[in-house]
């Protein structure tokens, strides 16, 4: 099988894997799936996932991710791999040679970042389901007000299921109810942004020439915000500082916005309790100790 005629028959792909037609090589990458590089008879690489336990995906899973890419790359804005082959149990991905993050290739990322959000969105949420990991994240769209979508669509349903498995207590959920009732009060009133979603350091994939590439999204039109405060998640993506100065040269961020990061990590710290446990709760409860909730 080469390129080409993948491009024309993408829905043999694992026929062709399962009988081992392709060189696969397992690669890191795949926190929920299993990541590979599959090297085709033309010596043409592609990044592939596909779901390792024998019950397959939830429905719609890779589509998801296919669509979120999709729209990300329509842009123009930052690079994102192009999506060669989307089907129910697997994705595979252009594939994009890794290196090492550069100074002025963070600067080059802050500004491609910022025009990414400027490109906007329909509405808040998305037209297709979402996904964060391998939790459903409810899309449906939204006009607004950011503030009513945020708590309705990404802080409560988080907070609900961890506190159901027991990774959040009873009055930990009360303090999220708390915050959503006041979220008004963090609302810039901005128009929807096109943001990744999930935009913590791993998903920036540095390439050879020190760009920065977008991967792995729970893409959707929300506060460009969420994505700001994720950079800074785990350490902070490399030279977040520089990142930062360029996207506000591009895209000034609004007053204060520095104050209202902890609401949007809150977000990724709740997701981090439903998958994860009861390991993340003081994380959670750091994020509403700052905000005063």
């Amino acid at each position: 099988m080469d390129f080409a005629f993948l491009r024309e028959h993408p829905h043999l792909l694992p026929t062709f894997l399962t009988h081992q037609r392709i060189r696969e090589t397992p690669v890191g990458g795949g926190s929920i799936s299993s990541a590979s590089r599959l090297t085709l008879d033309d010596g043409t690489s592609l990044f592939a996932k596909t779901w390792p336990h024998p019950e397959g995906p939830p429905p719609g899973f890779f589509e998801a991710e296919a669509s979120g890419l999709t729209w990300l790359r329509a842009a123009g804005a930052v690079p994102v791999p192009e999506v060669v082959v989307a089907l129910p149990e697997l994705i595979a991905l252009e594939w994009v040679e890794p290196g090492e993050p550069t100074e002025a290739g963070a600067a080059r990322f802050g500004r491609e970042l910022a025009r990414l959000h400027a490109a906007g969105a329909d509405s808040f949420g998305a037209p297709w389901p979402g996904f964060i990991g391998s939790l459903p994240m409810d899309n449906t769209p939204s006009d607004g007000p950011w503030s009513a979508w945020y708590a309705a669509r990404r802080l409560l349903p988080y907070a609900v299921l961890s506190q159901e498995s027991g990774a959040l207590e009873t009055d930990d959920l009360a303090r999220v109810e708390r915050l959503a009732e006041r979220l008004g009060d963090f609302d810039p009133g901005e128009p929807p942004a096109r943001l990744h979603g999930d935009l913590w350091p791993g998903n920036v994939l540095w390439d050879e020439s020190g760009r920065g590439w977008l991967v792995d999204p729970a893409a959707h039109g929300g506060n460009r915000l969420t994505d700001i405060a994720c950079l800074g998640l785990f350490g902070g993506v490399a030279y977040l500082g520089v990142v930062l100065e360029a996207y506000e040269e591009e895209f000034p961020l609004p007053s204060g916005w520095r104050a209202v990061l902890p609401c949007h990590r809150l977000f990724l710290m709740l997701v981090h309790t439903a998958l994860f446990g009861g390991g993340y709760r003081s994380a959670v409860l750091a994020e509403l100790d700052e905000l005063g909730f």
